[in-house]
């Protein structure tokens, strides 16, 4: 049977540590995020225009495929990567060349971003190229925000929903 002694120790070692453990979880503090800034992330998949286009087959080529592989059109699988560009009152704080995942490159292209910015008054405007082309914008979307510090915005790309969705 323990003495008393050594319950007061172990009583006394058991608060020690639980003392220990708890400054260690509350000190030091520790910020993810400036608490003075805003910060606006961008995240989305969409799958660019295909490299090549589609072209159609003859009735004859249609009659020459294996029953289970007939198919109106031929079409190749890879896509194009895409162009995007974010801009905060019209300087650019994000460029990005999104390349289309997958083996054959015909999976969407993916960003996820994270980007500290002041808080106030802010003009977003928001850029991508889907097509291939080499110049200007296939989607562009423009909208005014008041951000307070510590506030996400959150940038998706719905080409069902218009385009850039702001939220």
């Amino acid at each position: 049977m323990p003495r008393p002694t050594q319950w007061a120790g172990q009583a006394l070692f058991y608060t020690a540590a639980a003392l220990v453990t708890g400054g260690f979880a509350t000190w030091p503090t520790w910020r993810q995020h400036p608490p003075e800034l805003a910060q606006i992330k961008v995240s989305f998949a969409h799958g660019g225009a295909r490299q090549t286009d589609c072209r159609r087959l003859s009735a004859e080529e249609i009659a020459k495929l294996p029953p289970r592989e007939r198919r109106p059109n031929d079409c190749a699988r890879g896509r194009v990567p895409l162009r995007f560009e974010l801009l905060l009152d019209e300087q650019p704080v994000l460029r990005a060349e999104l390349h289309p995942t997958g083996v054959a490159s015909d999976g969407p292209a993916r960003i996820y971003e994270k980007l500290a910015v002041p808080a106030g008054r802010h003009t977003i405007r928001a850029r991508l190229a889907d097509s291939g082309r080499a110049e200007g914008w296939d989607w562009e979307s423009r909208v005014d925000v008041e951000l307070r510090p510590l506030q996400n915005l959150a940038v998706d790309f719905a080409p069902d929903r218009g385009g850039f969705v702001f939220r």
